[in-house]
């Protein structure tokens, strides 16, 4: 693969090449990641750096509709929006459906707009490992908005914030259940609550429900990084496109208010560091797939599932054989 043709066609903004860019990004064969650490390492400071923002929600809440609404409006204030959509793969089988191309038509067709749903491969936090390159590529190739939406909610949801510069939290107009069944961590890494479908018979429903998450939003420590009055809770309604350029104003709010203060040069610093460690982390587990070690860990297996050594004994070994 000729990686200087392909950065030249991503800087001229090619979708195609932007495509293969991302494919060979989350490949896992050692020959497709020293091609895609090149390219990204010719990338490096070529491109615009672009709002990166994360979006999860309860399942049913409406997240493909709300990202084809959200994006629909700002192509049409003629920003350039690509969004990366995570789908979970299955434990068993590792397939992934891949669905969301179909479920956000209008915006597929947009000529503004890029959608490019990558399987979660079972990483933690269903946001794909190679997720944070692909936002790279994105940027490189001229993307004003990046929208990172996630599987689902849950604790390890959080590791979405590790690679965007807000966090989106959507929910639906629900009781008090759903608000306790809501995870305290991802509220706390929440700068924006949603509560979509706030249209019809559940529009008021959606205004007490928006009214509780303000309260919890008021109960959690203010964070250093926030400007008076956020995190904040809002109603939007992605069926009727109702909210959402008031949602827009509040997030361009927030970005230049963190802008401003340095937050937001301090914020991707840190995220870079985390990447880097956790680059280093996954190095490692690699190496346990090598020939030799896969033969070691095997034995150690055996021995623990027969008792000769403890497990803790066993770890200890093989880390000194891969040392």
């Amino acid at each position: 693969m000729d990686i200087a043709d392909l950065r030249d066609r991503i800087l001229k903004q090619e979708r195609r090449a932007l495509a293969r860019a991302i494919t060979l990004v989350e490949s896992a064969r050692e020959d497709h990641r020293a091609q895609a650490s090149a390219l990204l390492e010719s990338l490096r400071g070529a491109g615009r750096q672009a709002l990166r923002v994360g979006l999860s929600g309860t399942p049913g809440v409406g997240k493909s509709t709300f990202i084809e609404s959200f994006g629909m409006m700002l192509t049409g204030q003629g920003l350039r929006v690509a969004v990366l959509a995570v789908d979970p793969s299955s434990a068993r089988s590792g397939g992934s459906i891949l669905g969301d191309k179909t479920r956000m038509e209008r915006l597929s067709r947009d000529k503004n707009a890029f959608i490019r749903p990558s399987p979660s491969q079972t990483h933690l936090g269903g946001v794909a490992r190679r997720t944070r390159e692909a936002v790279a590529l994105c940027e490189a190739a001229g993307f004003d908005v990046v929208l990172i939406e996630t599987v689902g909610v849950g604790q390890s949801e959080t590791v979405v914030s590790e690679m965007s510069d807000l966090f989106l939290l959507l929910l639906a107009p629900a009781g008090g259940d759903e608000l306790q069944g809501v995870k305290r961590g991802i509220m706390e890494m929440a700068d924006v609550i949603l509560v979509n479908k706030a249209d019809g018979a559940l529009k008021t429903t959606a205004m007490r429900t928006c009214a509780d998450y303000a309260g919890a939003l008021r109960l959690l420590r203010k964070r250093p990084q926030d400007p008076k009055g956020f995190p904040k809770a809002m109603t939007v309604s992605a069926l009727e496109e109702e909210g959402l350029m008031t949602a827009w104003k509040e997030i361009n709010t927030l970005t230049e208010w963190r802008k401003e203060e340095g937050h937001w040069t301090a914020r991707r610093a840190a995220q870079a560091q985390f990447w880097f460690h956790e680059e280093v982390r996954q190095g490692l587990l690699a190496r346990l797939h090598k020939a030799q070690a896969r033969k070691d860990l095997q034995l150690l297996d055996e021995k623990v599932a027969s008792g000769v050594i403890t497990p803790s004994q066993a770890a200890q070994e093989m880390l000194a054989r891969l040392a």
